[in-house]
């Protein structure tokens, strides 16, 4: 998610409602306009409604924004000047000219574009919803005249988790990263909570919590002090807690980072800050690096680079040239090996028990294998091998640990003189950054210890 959204609304129509109101009717419409040329960063839009609690508050609002060359118009809630809902998170609604929210006499929310087409709605057609209300909770919902709930945002999460909602087993937060196919995901599954990153079909598991002894989860909850996880007898399980003494206000996933944190509200400082983040370091989040970029001990990304038939190699902005496409089975390719570098990448072990060279011709079998992470501990008789169809979240590991990282490449890479020492050239490339810094700090050191014993002997 994008924790802040800053843009400014301008109010283009209120029909019979300010936004001060946490309450509106049936019959109550809002248009928003956009502008005739399309323009870069353009967002406008008119607020609907905001709950009577203090700061932060909730508002809802109608929305038309700049997205790809066209204008999407969506339905948000924001708690302050973060966005916790959107009604066009799965699926974006572009019009053009302007946007109608209608609010209509039979119960229904929609979103309507200029020729009529509905592109959004709640589908409460008929089920006696006579009002919309933005709660406390930040739970935007449709009521009956007995308030009774026939429709909550709720139901449909997005990216954020808000305080007090209840997330079933099966259930997901997504975020989508900008200008990118792949996107993540925080599942809420059986016996754990996990994050996932995902590309088409292709999903590869990054972090995750288990409760004790493997018990199941039938849902969680976020409370003011933690994340809840509760067995099926509403029983708390475990807990991730906050570590700060303010309430917490929502759970949210980035979209750029693919990372999960527990948000309170700072009054001190009037803004949101992380009170827990599921990953701390650089290196361990999947999109530290480009495709085949590795990330190093000082959190710096080095391409695995090779140099192909015209002598040039890849350069940072495109880590993965010379490696994919074009080559398919073991007559075509081969496994270029990298000694102590690891993924982030989590799975189920492709075998156990199993050689380095194996483990190698097992990818090399496999057309849809780009790589393949091979793990061995000899002191303890294990040996695991891991096949992945994307190259992603390699971090550099310590000498020793036991890591073997494989990647497919094509066959003859490193025949003639020049390939010849290419996997050793790699890690030259790989540990230049750390050696240049731990240089700087060296010299930085001796420089500031010859200048004190100078001073020393001139007084």
């Amino acid at each position: 998610m994008n924790l802040f959204y800053p843009f400014l609304f301008f109010v283009l129509l209120f029909i019979s409602s300010a936004f001060s109101e946490s309450s509106v009717g049936v019959g109550h419409n809002l248009i928003v306009e956009a502008p005739l040329e399309y323009r870069i960063g353009f967002r406008v839009g008119g607020f609907l409604l905001e709950n009577d609690q203090t700061v932060p508050k909730y508002r809802v609002a109608l929305s038309i924004e700049a997205i790809d060359a066209k204008f999407a118009c969506s339905l948000l809630v924001f708690l302050g000047d973060v966005k916790v809902w959107d009604s066009g998170h799965y699926s974006k609604f572009y019009v053009t000219g302007k946007c109608l929210l209608e609010f209509s006499m039979d119960g229904d929310l929609r979103l309507k574009g200029p020729n009529g087409i509905v592109g959004w709605k709640t589908g409460t057609s008929g089920q006696g919803v006579k009002n919309l209300q933005i709660l406390r909770t930040g739970n935007l919902v449709l009521v009956d005249e007995q308030n009774n709930v026939k429709w909550q945002s709720f139901n449909f999460p997005t990216d954020v988790m808000l305080r007090g909602q209840q997330l079933d087993v099966a259930t997901r937060l997504t975020s989508f990263r900008s200008n990118s196919t792949l996107f993540y995901s925080f599942e809420i599954e059986n016996n754990k909570v996990s994050l996932y990153v995902n590309s088409g079909k292709l999903r590869y598991s990054y972090w995750n919590f288990q409760p004790t002894m493997n018990r199941s989860i039938t849902y969680i909850k976020l409370s003011s002090k933690g994340l809840l996880l509760f067995d099926v007898k509403y029983k708390k399980i475990a807990q991730i807690p906050s570590q700060s003494l303010q309430p917490l206000k929502f759970l949210a996933l980035k979209n750029e980072t693919g990372n999960i944190g527990l948000y309170y509200y700072s009054p001190e400082k009037g803004k949101f800050e992380a009170s827990f983040q599921a990953l701390n370091r650089t290196c361990d989040l999947p999109n530290s690096c480009k495709p085949y970029g590795i990330c190093t001990f000082s959190n710096t990304c080095s391409c695995i680079q090779i140099l192909t038939n015209d002598k040039k190699s890849s350069t940072s902005s495109d880590c993965g040239k010379g490696f994919s496409g074009g080559f398919c089975r073991d007559e075509k390719a081969e496994m270029l090996e990298i000694d102590n570098v690891s993924s982030v990448l989590k799975g189920v072990p492709e075998t156990v028990n199993i050689s380095r060279e194996a483990c190698s011709n097992l990818c090399l079998r496999d057309c849809k294998c780009a790589a393949a992470l091979y793990f061995s501990n000899a002191s303890v008789g294990a040996a695991e091998c891991y096949l992945y169809r994307l190259v992603l979240g390699l971090k550099q590991v310590n000498k020793g640990s036991g890591f073997s990282y494989m990647v497919k490449v094509r066959k003859g890479i490193g025949r003639n003189h020049e390939m010849h020492d290419v996997k050793r050239w790699i890690f030259v490339v790989v540990g230049v950054f750390d050696g240049f810094i731990v240089m700087i700090l060296v010299g930085g050191f001796g420089y500031w210890l010859f200048r004190r014993r100078s001073s020393g002997l001139n007084s």
